[in-house]
């Protein structure tokens, strides 16, 4: 791995092991019931969120003592360090409470502000993408790489949730519904991790916040594909939670344009 990233071996090696522990916790804790509570923004958290944050935010503490960290339970931390943690314990906490199995732990690594090192777990379904500099994402060991659609007439589409949207957003899920050829809803992380793997083409999200996304970059990135707000800049820390991830640069740019068009003409 290349110094210039920032993002070494053992940077790798241990966002795995970070994994592992949220695996292990959500397996334990599952078994003690959810204790579901609403947070002031109307989202779900359950004692096992927490129980997952915790223990990966005492692991990185015990390692990478000088790093930083964002999670979405517990707050930030010592975010001037040039190494950041953002950590998402359970992505998709309502799917999550009704048992449906498209939630996952999310653990990126910024250098800098920008996301370099990501991980997207689902556990039901026993997939691990991880992404990171100067090598192909790979799922459970093996690489994968996006595919490049012809375009958006021939594009398979995903987005989380449109009640995450806001009503001047609407119209750019809406103009890509009819220019795409086929749309599937409610996947939560595991959107992105599919793109990565050739199976969708896009994804279009609104209204996340840092810890909701920043593994996507390195993991869509190192399957070739591409991954912007909505004005097509690279993602960062500071990035406004619209999100546009495609297969390849022909989708990409015709979906910027749609999006465009549609926020121009709301």
């Amino acid at each position: 791995m290349t110094r210039a990233t920032g993002i070494e071996d053992h940077h790798i090696a241990f966002a795995g092991q970070l994994a592992d522990a949220a695996r292990a916790v959500l397996a334990r804790e599952t078994a003690q019931g959810l204790e579901v509570e609403v947070k002031p923004d109307r989202s779900f958290v359950t004692r096992i969120d927490r129980a997952i944050e915790a223990e990966l935010r005492a692991m990185i503490a015990a390692r990478y003592p000088t790093h930083g960290i964002i999670g979405e339970e517990e707050g930030d931390d010592n975010t001037g360090a040039s190494h950041v943690w953002v950590l998402d314990p359970i992505d998709g906490t309502a799917p999550f409470i009704v048992g449906i199995p498209v939630f996952g732990t999310l653990i990126a690594l910024s250098v800098e502000g920008v996301p370099r090192l990501g991980v997207i777990d689902v556990p039901l379904v026993d997939a691990r993408w991880l992404g990171a500099p100067d090598r192909a994402t790979t799922l459970n060991g093996r690489a994968v790489r996006c595919r490049d659609c012809e375009g958006l007439a021939q594009a398979v589409m995903t987005n989380s949730n449109q009640d995450y949207m806001s009503d001047s957003e609407l119209p750019a899920l809406q103009a890509l519904r009819r220019a795409t050829a086929n749309r599937v809803y409610g996947g939560a992380c595991l959107n992105y991790g599919r793109l990565a793997e050739g199976r969708s083409d896009l994804a279009l999200d609104a209204g996340q916040k840092v810890f909701d996304f920043a593994p996507f970059r390195p993991v869509i990135e190192g399957a070739g594909g591409i991954i912007s707000d909505w004005a097509g800049r690279p993602l960062t820390l500071e990035s406004d939670g619209r999100i546009l991830a495609s297969g390849g640069r022909r989708c990409h740019d015709a979906a910027l344009a749609v999006i465009d068009g549609a926020l121009l003409s709301a």
